[in-house]
């Protein structure tokens, strides 16, 4: 054989090994560390299940900053460009404009919507125990939220259990080698917040008071889970702010129902719910909705968090 003969021997045969290493060290799976799928969550509660769903097997980010309030989140560049380019966008539709923009205009088929699967069946006003009390609130300021589907879903933990189900079940279709690790983990989510979901309804299963006041509508399915009727200072979003007779409405309220705890937030001024509780006579707590966590968070997730709610409950609302 001549020179060139031999070169072209030795490159084919450099070339076929090149090839043989690269299928043996690549097993198609997300399991490696630069092919996971990457997921970007709209806010806090989204970003959780998919990490818990996921796994090791997805990379997740949240457009909504650590102790940001996600309801009127604007997108940077940045965000937009993180939307188009990942696999997977997890959002909730009519929760947060801006998401919802992006998902329409940039995410394409990567756009997931939580919102079928957390079946969000309650409107405006909360809990259905409440719906005929609260009539007498829904004007004004908050005459606009009247049908509007209450999105706080999450803080049921057996919706969000749900979310986690069907969020795998998506997941698999990106990446069907995985199909099982998925499945296993939204398995032992579920089995978490079953767990959770049993604590609260024993915790709060025996309270004197059955009304929550809150700074805004936000408590609707927590209180339609576990039994109590629940009014929100604000309508769905945080910066709707009720008017003076509605602040007089549920202030006398207040006395009306033997309440006495009006609930401020973390991530909310709580100088409206303050108002009320003054006038009522009443004292304040924190109850966190979830929608984010910060450094005043009471847990380090979700799970820390509503346990620490579950407290906060039972003894606003005079549980035994």
């Amino acid at each position: 054989m001549n020179t060139s003969g031999l070169r072209r021997s030795a490159t084919a045969s450099a070339a076929a090994t090149l090839l043989l290493l690269a299928g043996c060290s690549g097993s198609g799976s997300p399991a490696a560390e630069d092919d996971q799928v990457d997921v970007v969550a709209g806010f806090y509660p989204l970003e959780w299940a998919a990490e818990r769903v996921g796994g090791n097997l997805v990379s997740v980010s949240s457009l909504t900053t650590s102790g940001a309030e996600p309801h009127d989140l604007e997108l940077t560049p940045q965000d937009v460009a993180a939307v188009s380019d990942a696999d997977l966008l997890v959002y909730l539709s009519g929760f947060q404009p801006a998401v919802d923009d992006a998902a329409r205009s940039q995410a394409g088929e990567a756009a997931w919507d939580a919102a079928e699967a957390a079946d969000l069946s309650l409107s405006s006003g909360g809990s259905e125990h409440a719906e005929e009390e609260e009539d007498e609130h829904a004007e004004e300021e908050h005459a606009h939220d009247e049908g509007a589907a209450d999105p706080h879903f999450w803080l049921d933990p057996l919706r969000l259990a749900a979310v986690g189900d069907a969020l795998a079940d998506r997941l698999a279709e990106l990446d069907p080698d995985d199909a099982q690790a998925y499945a296993e983990n939204a398995a032992a989510l579920r089995a978490d917040l079953e767990t959770l979901d049993a604590e609260m309804a024993e915790g709060l299963g025996d309270c004197r008071v059955d009304t929550l006041v809150t700074s805004h509508d936000a408590f609707g399915y927590l209180a339609d889970r576990y039994g109590f009727d629940v009014v929100g200072i604000s309508g769905l979003s945080p910066d709707q702010e009720p008017s003076a007779d509605q602040m007089a409405e549920i202030s006398a309220l207040v006395g009306e129902r033997d309440v006495t705890t009006v609930y401020t937030e973390t991530l909310v001024d709580p100088s409206v719910a303050e108002t009320v509780a003054d006038e009522a006579g009443v004292r304040t707590a924190v109850l966190d909705p979830i929608e984010g966590l910060t450094d005043e968070s009471a847990g380090e997730d979700y799970l820390e968090v509503m346990r620490s709610n579950l407290a906060t409950l039972a003894e606003g609302q005079s549980c035994s």
